[in-house]
């Protein structure tokens, strides 16, 4: 093993084909500094060397595609003088005829190139004019081509750069990663597998060594299968091992409040005061938390519903639990507007309840600072609610049990954590999210928590129904908004810049301010502007405006994606819709829909839209469905753009599993973790080195611990 280690760890530079130049360029652009380096990146994607294509199958379709060709040389050419020259050479085959261009080691390929002589061509096609063309592709004499011994008929395609690409081509990286192989191929101990030979046996896996060679030198299509299903497993059973032990550990420790009451306060409210009948989603989860809560261990669970499903009530309703039981409760919220909303809602609830409320933002004034600091020290108030002032070091609680983060991403992770100090013993935590999180990427990103669903709307909602209009149909988005605006309802307009960008051709807010009030063929409507570049009074001012009708079209960025309640809102416009991820589209559109009206989101789009977009789109116009939303946002954008890495995004660096398609391998190394670690927690077993190591490996890859959030 020892010796093994050693090659794994040698220099790259020490690979044939590389050298110190190449080896620095390596390290720089890709992060390759040694052979194990080397062999543990995988390709992404692979050409058939086997497959000899012909001029005439050439087209369009192809052009970002690897091709390879027999052609015969029949005339060359150089253009252009200077920096400028290009050499053109002319090829053909039975079925047509195309060129070469080299702009770079012009005169070399020259005098390489023999006018009459077939040569194997690889590269990648362009079609000008009718006429097939490629760019400094590869080319090597036919007979040269038909003795060569290839490892493999498909050729690994390695992700690069634009400086390592011009250095080192696809076939001279493949080369490398040959001879980097041929180092560790005659060692028997050559990647040790950290799976038992019963275990492979029983999940139909092949050995780790079979699966790195046929990674990069596919021996046939099933083997190149095989191999990435096994290398996948490894990768997600190294994470899941990680989040399933960090799981039973924090289950070990228990340490959790107990609320054993369902006292006055919760059964008044729940039998008096309810103001609409729970829905089954709603009544589930909160006989989810009840059982946390009287479990004895502390609870960590997170709770996903869809924009108005009605979470606010689940999460007020389990702070009664905790109230009752004589702890007090907080629920910090990202934004002042959001917070506020939840003070007005929750004050209204508590009414005649005997439960005290209070709230605490940034920008809160002396006497309302002074009675939330006062009541909560004293253990006057019983809910407090808040922005990120809550994590500030003078707001000390009386007994702080119970804690709520509302739409969770929007807090960095060392700003959640400060609010588990607020008490000697960490409170219950409930975190929310109104952005519905796909199944593979909720047992990555928070696969240590318990997760609940809010899966049902209110009664009396109706779906929001979705358009797809282009610039051109504008005036008919007018017409419409006139109509709704006629029935006393309200209209948001949303904008995805504040000031026109010379390098994005969207609409900017300003520009449609100024075009909607001096054009829009009723000057009467009342418009009023909001954006996250208002000082924040303004913005508050804005949309208290808004709500309480007295501007009937709001204008605003994605500052009210989240947080905004008008239940007279009927209409949602995104302008440039096409430049918003799926996730940001839904969250906008349950802006409206909030009343008992009909609803509608018109997505406003120029006419050229690329394919991506245009799915998007088509995707908001069919379903209204956020989770289904969600897992296409996860195959568009992949998992890392859905939330971003600063303060929530993926939570482990993969190597070649796929969150968007891998659920099977997912929740099937989950299931292998959890009968793991049911036997032998810490993996001391001897029989589980091999899995200790894995772990461990993928736990240094991690890159925040997000989902251990207490």
């Amino acid at each position: 093993m020892r010796a093994m280690a050693d090659v794994l760890g040698r220099d790259i530079k020490y690979v044939a084909g590389v050298g110190e130049v190449r080896a620095r360029l390596m390290e720089r652009e890709v992060g390759v500094r040694t052979v194990g380096d080397l062999l543990m990146r995988f390709p992404y994607r692979y050409i058939d060397r086997t497959r000899l294509l012909r001029i005439a199958d050439i087209d369009e379709s192809m052009e970002s595609t690897y091709v390879q060709l027999r052609c015969r040389v029949v005339g060359k050419s150089f253009i252009g003088e200077g920096r400028k020259q290009r050499l053109v050479v002319e090829v053909t085959d039975p079925t047509g005829c195309g060129e070469l261009l080299w702009f770079q080691g012009t005169k070399w390929i020259d005098k390489r190139v023999e006018l009459q002589r077939e040569y194997l061509v690889f590269g990648r096609p362009s079609i000008f004019k009718g006429r097939m063309s490629i760019v400094h592709p590869e080319i090597e004499p036919i007979e040269q081509a038909l003795a060569r011994k290839v490892e493999s008929g498909f050729q690994g395609i390695y992700s690069t750069t634009e400086k390592l690409s011009s250095v080192v081509s696809v076939k001279a990286m493949h080369t490398i990663v040959l001879n980097a192989w041929r180092l560790v191929a005659t060692d028997a101990t050559a990647f040790s597998d950290p799976l038992t030979a019963d275990m492979r046996h029983r999940l139909g896996l092949i050995s780790l060594r079979e699966a790195i060679y046929n990674i990069h030198f596919p021996q046939s299509a099933e083997l190149l299968r095989q191999a990435q299903y096994r290398l996948k497993f490894d990768e997600l059973l190294g994470v899941q091992l990680t989040i399933q032990a960090r799981r039973t550990s924090r289950h070990n420790r228990g340490g959790g409040f107990i609320f054993p009451r369902v006292g006055e306060a919760f059964n008044t409210f729940f039998r008096e005061k309810l103001p609409f009948a729970l829905t089954g989603a709603q009544q589930r989860v909160i006989k989810e938390i009840r059982a946390d809560m009287v479990s004895g261990q502390q609870m960590n669970r997170l709770l996903q519903g869809d924009v108005g499903s009605g979470k606010t009530m689940v999460a007020f309703m389990s702070m009664l639990l905790a109230v009752d039981n004589g702890y007090q409760a907080c629920i910090m919220a990202p934004t002042e507007i959001l917070a506020r909303q939840h003070y007005a809602s929750m004050t209204r609830f508590a009414e005649g309840l005997n439960v005290r409320v209070a709230i605490l933002t940034g920008s809160s004034k002396a006497r309302e600072r002074r009675t939330a600091l006062e009541g909560i020290a004293s253990g006057e108030v019983d809910i407090l609610i808040g922005t990120h002032a809550l994590i500030e070091d003078r707001v000390q609680f009386s007994n702080l049990g119970y804690v709520v983060i509302d739409e969770q991403h929007r807090f960095g992770v060392e700003q959640r954590a400060k609010l588990w100090t607020k008490n000697q013993q960490p409170p219950h935590i409930l975190v929310m999210t109104a952005t519905p999180i796909p199944r593979t990427l909720a047992m990555t990103l928070y696969g240590d928590l318990e997760v609940s669903v809010i899966d049902e709307l209110p009664p009396g909602r109706q779906p929001i129904r979705t358009y797809h209009y282009f610039d051109s149909m504008r005036l008919k988005m007018f017409g419409f908004l006139r109509s709704e605006i006629a029935k006393g309802r309200q209209v948001y307009i949303v904008y995805p810049l504040i000031k026109e960008s010379e390098k994005m051709d969207y609409k900017d807010l300003y520009d449609g301010y100024d075009s909607i009030t001096r054009d829009f063929p009723l000057p009467k409507y009342r418009t009023t502007v909001c954006h996250g570049k208002m000082k924040p009074a303004d913005k508050d001012a804005a949309m208290a405006q808004f709500k309480r009708g007295e501007a009937d079209i709001l204008i605003a960025t994605s500052v009210i994606e989240v947080g905004v309640d008008v239940p007279n809102a009927t209409v949602m416009v995104i302008e440039s819709a096409e430049r918003f991820g799926l996730s940001q589209l839904h969250q906008l559109r349950g802006r409206v829909g909030r009343g008992g009206e009909q609803s509608y989101c018109i997505l406003m789009s120029g006419d050229k839209l690329s394919k991506e977009g245009r799915a998007r789109l088509e995707a908001m116009c069919a379903t209204n469905d956020g989770f289904e939303l969600s897992e296409l946002d996860l195959k568009l954008r992949g998992a890392g753009d859905i939330h971003g890495t600063q303060q929530s995004g993926e939570a482990f660096e993969l190597n070649i599993a796929n969150l968007a398609t891998d659920t099977q391998i997912m929740q099937l190394t989950r299931d292998e973790a959890l009968a793991i670690l049911a036997s032998d927690p810490a993996l001391e077993h001897p029989e589980n080195e091999g899995l200790r190591h894995l772990r461990d490996r993928h736990h240094k890859r991690e890159r925040i611990d997000f989902s251990d959030i207490s």
